[in-house]
This record gives C-alpha cells, structure tokens and sequence, in this order.
C-alpha cells in the first residue's frame, strides 16, 4: 500500500448482538477530510443497551432529537465515499451496522468495506495495540465516539506502518 493513510470508517452502536444497529458513523480520509454523523434510530429500532450507552456516552434521546434520519445518513455516506474502499478494525460488527443501514434505508453503498487487517503487515499487528495506546495518550481524543476512533485508527496504522518500515522487522 503506497498511501500511508488508509480511509477509515467506525461505528457506534446502540449495544452488541443482532437487535443491535447504528447510531454514530465517523469516516477520516487518507486526505483528511471527515465525516460524522448520528444517526437517529429508524422507527423499528428499538434494542437499547445501558452499558453500550455508558461505553459511548450517547442516550437513544440525544439521537432522536439529534441525529440525521437513516436516509439522509446512508446518502451522504455514499457522496463522501463513492467509489472507495473503507476501512474498519471491527469489520464483523461495521459489516452488520453497515448492512443494517443499508437494507433499512434502502440505499445501497457506493463504496466497499474492508477489514482493516487486510492491509496490515504482521509486523504492524505484533505492535498494533502498543502503539495504539501512544496515539491515544498523544491525541487525547474521547475515545469511544466514531469520528475519535476512526482518527485513532488511522493514526496507528500510520505509526505502525512507519516504524515497521523504518526497521524492517518485529519491534517487539
């Protein structure tokens, strides 16, 4: 991969399993151009999670009177990212949020979702979560929000894929 920053989508969603859906996209682009939305739950979302609530901070009210309807959310996803290949370190949840929006709003996506894994080096993975930590402390971003953590994501890879590079093998 000759770009170093990988375009990079994360979700929030209303808790963990099936009944689960979206409720915050956060997309940062190899150019550094962002996108963040919540989403407001279509009228058949109902599943609420406490402690998902308590890991991202955002109550189903907030995204009521707040958030953009699925529609509006899946549209812009699409403009924002025709024709791109995205990447999520979460694929199988993204995968199923994603598809979720998708078949619910009735809007297809226009770009591809891939796990971010597929382009990380072994090298990047055996010092992935160390370096993670780094990019956290130095960014001081509030972790567990989709714009945040897409951030983050890219940034380690960036780092990690730097230092894999500069030694040409296992730091750890």
């Amino acid at each position: 991969m000759r770009n170093l920053r990988p375009n990079i989508i994360d979700f929030e969603a209303s808790g963990f399993g099936e009944d689960s859906y979206p409720i915050e996209v956060g997309v940062v682009l190899a150019n550094g151009d962002k996108y963040c939305a919540l989403i407001k739950p279509a009228s058949r979302w109902l599943f609420w999670n406490d402690q998902a609530e308590q890991i991202h901070g955002l109550s189903r009210e907030l995204l009521v009177k707040n958030g953009k309807p699925i529609q509006v959310v899946a549209a812009e996803l699409n403009a924002f990212l025709a024709g791109m290949v995205v990447y999520s370190d979460g694929w199988v949840v993204d995968k199923a949020w994603l598809s979720r929006l998708s078949y619910d709003s009735g809007i297809q996506p226009s770009f591809y979702l891939s796990p971010l894994e597929m382009i990380l080096k072994e090298e990047q993975m055996e010092i992935w979560s160390q370096i993670k930590q780094e990019v956290i402390d130095d960014l001081a971003l509030q972790r567990h929000r989709a714009s945040s953590d897409a951030l983050i994501l890219q940034e380690t890879f960036v780092r990690t894929r730097q230092l894999t590079t500069l030694t040409g093998s296992s730091l750890v």
